[in-house]
């Protein structure tokens, strides 16, 4: 038998995954939180855009959690250390971090311990938004190209903004790093033991899809362009890198130092990271005709379709980005900017509560029926990541009165996430994507069954579930299979190591009725709040809120 470990960093911890090759059985794992900031995270109180992370998290993590991860496996019959062939990494994105010459986040020198721009830049983090209209103002003027496979527009949410943003405000820190690194590139490289951040090797798809890279303009955006918005930007480009990789690629080999600290065998191959959702795609079957739904503190919606294909370019998604996801394929990425975070903040900061109140919400609001509470929410409550692009949107609820009950404000927030998942789907559909089936995965996927048929009335698709809870720890795990020739190629090792619950979520008429309603009312807010259709006319919509809830009830 042969194993392989999949390590997946997410918004609040860490997780490793111990895989039997041959057939994606999973022999332990283990979770550790991040012990800095507020649930792992850094948060400056004047300013509600900012997010970051302590890399020293993310080692203390990996020790801890793939140690653990190997004392499970221990326990099962059949399983040990030297039987593991290789290692893969996924991790959010994007979520740059500034190292030094060595490699070295600054954030683990003393000098910089506390400065919250040394640390990592977290996907959420949304500091740059000024930074980020400016990229694409420029080169939607001479570089029209560059933003056209990433739907028009460029995101606070990535690479080149955040880095400009640091510039701008924090020119010590700037100065002083030699590199940035984004984070799912950095802990390989750790793990291969490099010292050189040009020697990182790096993965197509975080350069592809949040850094503006592309191998049909000869990678990263050009020096002239980049000396356009800052002439720091372009001297940096000569310490970035000059080719990213799909995952046929290796970042390189586990070194002694690590291999002795996690207890594995030195010189394992380790594969080239990947954003978490898109190991998760790995982990939940994607293929052609496949959309695969990663649901967590946000959304991310991944599909692909074959190179030899040619694909248009979608606006106001998040990306069109060769030999992103699949080796092979076009990795297409679209997604929503909060889910389970706006969940998450109306229970345990607008009522105080816990997960008991979670569960209690849950059950309410499963006894409602579609439309019944009058109330209409937008998903904006961390701005809108597609098709609207835009970070400095902020949520809506509309429809309260004296009578409203947390219960239906919790459905509704639920709703209208579905409606945001609705719109993505619609615009794949719109240019010519092939949807067939949606597979779902994430905790939320798996433990809320009143979301998921909420997703399925209002999507009008039967929604899956991935058979594992840890997709992209197992998609990880996947790759690393197949980079040590456990499988052939990526398909087989789907075929035979990935699943999918028996559960099936599937569209009841009456229910999506009522929500293609509401669905055209949450298309003139959408349109009317985004800039879409500023002068929309929307008098009629409380009233018609009114009037589907009466026919409700």
């Amino acid at each position: 038998m042969s194993f392989t470990l999949g390590i997946d960093y997410g918004t609040n911890s860490v997780r490793a995954l111990v895989v039997r090759t041959r057939d994606g059985r999973e022999f332990g794992s283990a979770v550790v939180n991040y012990p800095s900031g507020h649930q792992g995270i850094l948060l400056d109180p004047r300013d509600h855009n900012l997010a970051r992370q302590h890399p020293g998290d993310y080692l203390f993590g990996l020790e801890k959690s793939v140690k653990a991860a190997l004392a499970a496996a221990r326990k099962q019959k059949g399983f040990d250390a030297t039987q593991v062939i290789g290692l893969g990494v996924d991790t959010t994105g994007s979520s740059p971090i500034p190292v030094d010459a060595r490699n070295v986040p600054l954030a683990l020198s003393k000098k910089w311990a506390k400065h919250l721009a040394a640390l990592c830049w977290l996907w959420k983090d949304h500091t740059g938004h000024r930074e980020a209209a400016e990229i694409t103002a420029l080169a939607a003027k001479i570089r029209p190209h560059y933003i056209a496979k990433c739907g028009n527009t460029y995101s606070s949410e990535w690479f080149w903004s955040k880095i400009l943003h640091c510039r701008r405000t924090a020119p010590a820190v700037f100065a002083a790093a030699y590199s940035w690194v984004e984070f799912a590139d950095w802990i390989p490289s750790v793990l291969a033991g490099v010292q050189d951040p040009k020697a990182v090797r790096r993965g197509v798809c975080c350069a592809g899809h949040k850094a503006l890279y592309a191998d049909d303009w000869g990678g990263l955006p050009d020096k002239e362009f980049l000396a356009a918005l800052d002439p720091a930007l372009a001297d940096l480009r000569d310490r970035l890198y000059e080719k990213a990789h799909d995952a046929t690629a290796s970042a390189g080999k586990l070194c002694p130092e690590w291999a002795a600290k996690l207890g594995l065998p030195a010189g394992l191959p380790i594969a080239i990271g990947e954003m978490d959702v898109h190991y998760g795609a790995i982990g939940s079957g994607v293929a052609e005709g496949t959309l695969v739904k990663v649901i967590g503190t946000s959304t991310c919606d991944c599909g692909v379709v074959s190179a030899e294909k040619s694909v248009p370019d979608i606006p106001g998604i998040c990306g069109i980005v060769k030999g992103a996801i699949l080796p092979g394929f076009y990795g297409l990425e679209a997604g929503q900017s909060a889910v389970g975070d706006i969940f998450k903040w109306f229970v345990e900061v607008v009522c105080a509560g816990n997960e008991k109140t979670h569960a209690a919400f849950t059950a309410a609001a499963a006894q409602l029926k579609p439309g019944q509470s009058g109330l209409l929410a937008l998903d904006w409550n961390n701005g809108n990541r597609t098709i609207l692009v835009d970070q400095r949107l902020t949520g809506l609820l509309l429809g309260q009165t004296l009578h409203s009950t947390p219960a239906e404000i919790y459905r509704a927030l639920i709703e209208a996430t579905a409606f945001g998942a609705r719109a993505i789907i619609g615009r794949f559909k719109e240019y010519g994507v092939p949807i067939e089936r949606i597979v779902c995965a994430g905790g939320i996927a798996e433990k809320n069954p009143l979301l998921m048929q909420i997703y399925a009335d209002v999507t009008g698709c039967t929604m899956r579930v991935a058979g594992s809870s840890q997709a992209c720890a197992l998609g990880s795990a996947i790759s690393a299979a197949v980079l040590a020739g456990a499988h052939p190629d990526f398909p087989t090792a789907q075929r035979r190591m990935t699943s999918l619950k028996k559960v099936a979520y599937r569209p009841r008429a009456a229910a999506q009725k009522t929500y293609d309603q509401l669905y055209a009312l949450y298309r003139q807010l959408h349109d009317a709040f985004g800039g879409r259709n500023p002068s929309a006319d929307l008098s009629a919509v409380m009233k018609q809120l009114l009037a589907i809830k009466e026919a409700a009830h």
